[in-house]
């Protein structure tokens, strides 16, 4: 009952002109983010987190959450209309979506999608209002050395399952850990990796270089690819609403859909993009009607839609009870919560529950607003999309740039985002994942915080994090993770050498 009584409370905050605007203002510039191609929801919510800066904490937070799940809606549009996937996990809706399209069904395409996206993302949200609470509160049981642990948990398994050699998420995770050092010692204020210079006194602070890796980076990346995909004509729209039929059909695939997204939600790195792809596959074998698949299949657009949105929900579970980033743009997301003195996890809903609160009535209200939006604007956000791509790279680049100056009016951030994408460029081309270097900067502080105050308590014995059970427990099951992949390469070099 208590939850209830915490919800309420949530939705008479959220129940106001100024919150409900900016709610609907981050679900339509998130449905447009996602609609744009090469964009993406991690790259929309950096150039706008330093013009939420200058809001009231709940208010930024609440726009730049709706972005997020905003952006799972509209990287449907584009896919279906246009065979031009605004959004990696929106890939699997082109292939079927545009099939569909040519034979005059891409609005009952968008519609389906519409309502499968709804149903799964309110599904995730009641999740999220249910679990994240008591998850939370049986973390207030965690010390320093817990605390630690936990984050040294964070950084392995975000780098464990991020794409790419594990190695490199590492080293990748190993220069955010160092970048967060830089500047002033956290406990005694002796300058650290300044190189005698004021200009890194202050250190490197997380803003420009989440602009700097995601947002310019990104526009560096899609500069040089070029006009690599060929515009194709607006598919056959029709009618949007779906039939009763139609809804029953899918009734099923969208279940599957929505458990399976929100497993990978919960899992740090599986992200929304594998999740469309275990639902197409799953929904493939499984469906009663898997020859329509590969021809055009509104089972795989309720599946695989129901599947990414279920999975954004999902993430919002570890990021607010545990601050556990599961993608790109939920470390973007912590990094917004950070920006305003807000530690996600068990302090957040003991100590800032009006915050958590009317964050989670904001995304009940963001999926309704969604859910019209998607029904009755759709032919508007094709004629925005198609006639707002020729401008994005300058537009990006002056947003971003002029976000950044704005937070601490210093050029100090400016050079640093430039130098912070230019770094982000090379590491991107060399395939490195910018998601743990993210990670290392923004947790980086509070890690060393909490390791150098468990010393202290234990005068300096490192038997305290294996002493406390919690910590020894989730320090074990961080090395095996690290550990865990490298024995099972060697044991299969091994297989192929006595079995070549």
């Amino acid at each position: 009952m208590e939850t209830f009584g915490y919800l309420i409370q949530g939705f008479s905050e959220i129940f106001t002109p100024q919150a409900l605007f900016y709610c609907l203002l981050g679900v339509t510039l998130g449905n447009f983010i996602g609609a744009l191609p090469g964009l993406g929801p991690s790259a929309g919510t950096a150039i706008l987190l330093p013009i939420a800066a200058s809001m009231p904490p709940a208010i930024a937070l609440i726009m730049l959450c709706g972005i997020y799940y905003g952006a799972m809606y509209g990287g449907t549009i584009t896919s279906v209309l246009l065979n031009i996937p605004g959004e990696s996990s929106a890939i699997m809706s082109a292939v079927e979506g545009f099939k569909l399209a040519k034979k005059g069904r891409g609005g009952v395409a968008l519609g389906i999608a519409a309502i499968g996206s709804f149903i799964a993302g309110t599904i995730g949200v009641i999740a999220l209002t249910f679990f994240a609470p008591p998850l939370a509160e049986k973390a207030l049981l965690f010390g320093p050395a817990e605390k630690f642990a936990l984050l040294a948990l964070a950084f392995t398994f975000v780098s464990s399952f991020t794409s790419g050699a594990l190695s490199k998420s590492l080293i990748a995770l190993f220069l955010g850990l160092l970048a967060a050092t830089v500047g002033q010692d956290v406990l005694t204020g002796v300058p650290r990796l300044t190189f005698d210079t004021e200009f890194l006194l202050d250190g490197i602070d997380f803003v420009p270089v989440v602009m700097g890796f995601f947002a310019l980076a990104e526009v560096m990346n899609e500069m040089e690819k070029g006009e690599a995909t060929e515009e194709i004509g607006v598919g056959a729209l029709g009618r949007v609403i779906p039939n009763a039929q139609e809804l029953r059909e899918s009734a099923m695939p969208c279940a599957r859909g929505t458990f399976l997204g929100f497993i990978c939600g919960l899992l740090p790195g599986a992200g929304a993009t594998i999740a469309s792809f275990l639902a197409y596959g799953a929904e493939k074998r499984y469906s009663k009607r898997s020859e329509e698949f590969g021809h055009g299949s509104l089972d795989a657009i309720a599946s695989t839609e129901s599947a990414n949105n279920a999975a954004s929900a999902g993430h919002m579970i570890p990021l607010m009870a545990l601050a556990i980033p599961g993608s790109s743009t939920t470390a973007i997301l912590l990094t917004g919560f950070m920006m305003f003195g807000l530690q996600p996890g068990p302090l957040l809903f003991t100590q800032h529950p009006d915050i958590a609160w009317s964050l989670i009535a904001s995304m009940y209200m963001g999926n309704v607003m969604l859910l019209i939006m998607n029904i009755v604007g759709i032919p508007l956000f094709v004629w925005a999309v198609k006639k707002s791509t020729p401008f994005l790279v300058p537009l990006v680049v002056t947003i971003t740039i002029a976000g950044v100056f704005s937070v601490n009016n210093s050029m100090r951030d400016v050079w640093l985002t430039i130098a912070c994408c230019l770094v982000g460029y090379i590491l991107t081309k060399l395939e490195f994942s910018m998601v743990p270097i993210l990670l290392g900067v923004v947790l980086g502080g509070l890690a060393e915080t909490s390791f150098r105050t468990a010393l202290r308590i234990s005068d300096g014995s490192f038997m305290t994090f294996l002493d406390k059970p919690i910590s020894a427990t989730l320090l074990f099951i961080s090395l095996i993770i690290i550990v865990a992949p490298i024995v099972m390469s060697n044991i299969k070099k091994r297989r192929a050498l006595i079995n070549p």
